[in-house]
Formats: structure tokens, sequence, C-alpha cells
């Protein structure tokens, strides 16, 4: 089996809503993979579309594409996640498949909500939304993310 690093970025995205109490609360952006179904923060690998891309760079712009909001990058320290996973498929170019363990690097960064609609994710996604924070971690799929999350969550309360 074939081994390939990839190097990904992304957000971790709140905004605060109102809640009926008058209190402000926190939601996050989650979103729906249309290929594997799991639920996620929006991130993707850096450089995909421009050679030169920065981490933030990338992380901006996979939370507009998958999210379909802008966001501002709040923290300028990201979380690290690493993880390996199987995956088969054709290398570009070619036609036949392959297996290759993946191993994963992914830099989320704390972002907070400016304007648009998780509706408006694109085709690399089923469903984006914002949830209250104690239904995060119930909803995300992978480990991984629940980690980040709890990390995030230390970056606010500071």
């Amino acid at each position: 089996m074939k081994e390939k690093n990839e190097t990904s970025s992304g957000g971790i995205v709140y905004r605060k809503v109102k809640s009926q109490m008058s209190d402000v609360k926190c939601e996050w952006l989650i979103c729906q993979h249309s290929q594997h179904k799991g639920w996620t923060f929006p991130k993707g690998l850096i450089g995909d579309k421009d050679s030169d891309e920065s981490k933030e760079s990338a992380a901006l712009r996979e939370v507009e594409e998958e999210g379909g909001i802008k966001a501002k990058i709040i923290h300028p320290q990201p979380v690290i996640t690493k993880y390996s996973y199987h995956w088969r498929g054709s290398p570009h170019g070619k036609t036949s498949k392959e297996n290759f363990m993946v191993h994963k690097t992914v830099y989320y960064y704390l972002m907070e909500y400016i304007s648009g609609d998780p509706k408006d994710h694109d085709w690399e996604m089923m469903d984006a939304k914002f949830v209250p924070e104690e239904e995060v971690k119930k909803i995300l799929t992978f480990p991984s993310d629940k980690g980040a999350f709890e990390e995030i969550l230390c970056l606010v309360k500071k």
C-alpha cells in the first residue's frame, strides 16, 4: 500500500446569538460531507487552487466554499490535528484505483462568523449549519474533530 501525506486547513467558526433568556450564546458551524456522510468542520487541502496559498488563506477559502459563509480568523495560533485513514482512489491522471494510507495534518483556526448562509455551501457538502455548543460534540463524527473543538473552546474561554 502506498503512503501519502496531506496538509489541510480549516475553520472552527462560531456566531453569537441571543437566547430566549436574553443572554448571548455561541453556535458553531458544522458540515456534512457528501461522500462519507460524516459531520465535520470545513477544511481542505492547502494550495489546491494556488500553490503559494497560506494556511490562513486556505482556511478562510474552505469555510466560504464548504460552509457557505464568510468568517474572520480571531486567534492566530491554529489547533493542529493529525490522523491517518485508508483511501482507495485514482491518482491524478490515472484510471486505475490504488490503495493509499493517507497521513493527514489539519490546521484549524478559531473564526468568527461575518456573513452568509450555510445553505450556500458547495457540492462537497450535503449540509452545513450552525448548532448550539452543547450539540457540537454529539453530532461530530470523528474523534480528531471532537478533540479540536475541545481545544478551541479553551481558547474561547481564555
